[in-house]
């Protein structure tokens, strides 16, 4: 009420409308503002000069310039009124936008998903205009986020935040534990783009190389307990432990002369895993399965206790439905992969299984039939390993036994001096029903099978045939009883060892049964044909 038309504040314009002036005694002034306001931001008072003033506090960011702002950058509830100029010279992002958008001279985004929210983007700003910034342990990390969001890299600008950051972030995490711990609970905030741009991996290492290096397992262990005190993510903790037990691993050397030194140095060892397993985290997904099998493969070395050894085991057990082939990899000495751990945390599971009716047991059948596609073609892995696991899962696992007789095969490809013995039992968990029909006409043929498995699905398939002539209306003169009788003398002869011959002659009169049923099937056709024919009177 100055009498002024228009006043001028910074970078904003006030169009003013007045009213004249009301008698002595109470009144009221009502304004309205461009936007909605909260009324506890409003603060109205007489100045000294009689000038009524009414202050609305509001979240906008100014950079104090001469030149108006032209864009306007929204996060949440703050708006930052900024310039393009200074801005699309340092920011890939921000140039894109505002070039999508060519022509307008004015410029308004809203960009909510920035990593570190509007405290860190005011950071951004800051250093797109040339001003100082403070980078500390807390704030480089979110800040390093943003600066790859924003695609600040030196192609647009030597010495771009993205450089800048990093190079602060590489000096703050091999400076002191203190920093780095901040740097991993800051991570918590952009927990995603922390972990694709590994920085919660550089944090993890760092400290596993600083208690690598300064004393052995009891001081890891103390800082574990410590990092777990300031609230640092499971996953975090559970990555540490993986990268120091990955470089203490590599240290051990076991020699097979039995000394009191080496005796000494066994026993150093299981203690120290031991209290690797026992500070373990407890929460899903804190550590990986493959990093477990390891674990329990030196626990089974290092005889640790009996407990320890079923808790680590039946921890891996309850991962299975959700782990790949690849998760189940562990190198060997004798073989290529250590198979017999596999079996143990395989039959873990079936016991736990048994009594979940929510487990999900078919999972764990693919699961283990592609892992034994993938150990079958091992020169060096014995029948009995192979077997152990073909039979560690009970046949309520497999909805098909395709993937099973694939990898059984290849396994009987593979090791061609197998007995007979041993042949027929990594064979026994086969069932003729659940095999396809490329399957069974595939093991027909297939003279790597055992005797007694080759005569069982040859007397099989006769047996379909004859079903399927039975039912077609065949002239075939077998009855049922002739076909169950000579289906289980076929049986009992398999046990003898069936003559090539009469497998062969029971081959020949499975093709010839197949014969007519092609033959019934095409005179089927001829007749559906002559029925739709037009009849004339």
């Amino acid at each position: 009420m100055t009498g002024e038309s228009k006043v001028c504040w910074k970078n904003m314009v006030f169009k003013m409308h007045t009213q004249n002036l009301c008698p002595p005694g109470e009144f009221t002034v009502s304004f309205q503002l461009p936007d909605p306001i909260d009324h506890r931001n409003l603060s109205c008072d007489f100045g000294s000069d009689g000038i009524f003033e009414g202050i609305v506090k509001k979240n906008n960011r100014f950079v104090q310039t001469k030149i108006p702002s032209d864009l306007i950058v929204e996060i949440r509830d703050q708006c930052f009124h900024l310039h393009k100029l200074s801005m699309v010279s340092r920011s890939g992002y921000l140039n894109r936008l505002v070039f999508e958008r060519n022509g307008n001279n004015y410029t308004r985004f809203q960009i909510d998903t920035i990593p570190g929210g509007a405290k860190i983007f005011e950071l951004v700003v800051k250093f797109c205009y040339g001003q100082k910034i403070k980078a500390t342990a807390s704030n480089v990390a979110p800040l390093y986020c943003a600066a790859h969001f924003l695609e600040m890299n030196d192609d647009l600008h030597q010495g771009n935040l993205i450089s800048k950051a990093e190079a602060f972030l590489n000096y703050v995490i091999l400076s002191s534990w203190k920093d780095t711990f901040r740097i991993l609970k800051s991570c918590e905030s952009v927990s995603l783009w922390s972990k694709d741009l590994h920085i919660v991996k550089r944090c993890t290492e760092a400290i596993s190389w600083k208690a690598c290096s300064d004393t052995g397992v009891n001081h890891f262990i103390e800082v574990i307990s410590l990092i777990k005190k300031r609230g640092i993510l499971p996953e975090v903790v559970g990555s540490c432990i993986a990268h120091w037990t990955k470089k203490w691993i590599s240290q051990i050397t076991v020699s097979q002369e039995k000394s009191k030194d080496q005796e000494l140095s066994i026993q150093l060892y299981r203690m120290t895993t031991e209290c690797l397993i026992r500070v373990l985290p407890a929460e899903e997904g804190s550590v990986s399965s493959n990093f477990l099998l390891h674990l329990f493969k030196i626990g089974l070395i290092m005889n640790v206790d009996a407990k320890l050894k079923n808790h680590l085991k039946t921890r891996i057990a309850l991962m299975l439905e959700k782990c790949s082939v690849k998760d189940l990899l562990v190198r060997n000495s004798t073989t290529v992969f250590d198979v017999d751990i596999v079996v143990q945390v395989v039959q873990a599971y079936v016991s736990l299984a048994s009594n979940n009716p929510k487990s999900r047991m078919f999972v764990v059948g693919r699961l283990i039939d592609d892992y034994l596609a993938l150990i079958a073609r091992d020169e060096n892995l014995v029948a009995r390993s192979f077997d152990s696991l073909v039979n560690a899962l009970p046949k309520a696992a497999r909805f098909s036994d395709d993937n099973l007789y694939r990898s059984i095969d290849m396994y009987l490809k593979e090791h061609p001096d197998l007995t007979e013995e041993e042949r027929r039992s990594i064979c026994r968990k086969m069932e003729y029903h659940k095999l396809s029909q490329d399957a069974r006409t595939h093991a027909l043929k297939n003279d790597r099978l055992p005797d007694n498995i080759r005569t069982q699905f040859i007397l099989l398939e006769q047996v379909n045939m004859t079903r399927l002539l039975t039912s077609a209306g065949s002239s075939y003169q077998r009855t049922k009883s002739e076909t169950i009788m000579k289906f289980s003398s076929g049986l009992g002869k398999s046990c003898m060892n069936s003559s090539q011959k009469e497998m062969k002659a029971m081959k020949q009169e499975i093709e010839m049964l197949k014969a007519q049923i092609g033959e019934l099937q095409q005179r089927r056709m001829e007749l559906q044909r002559q029925t739709k024919k037009p009849v004339f009177c």
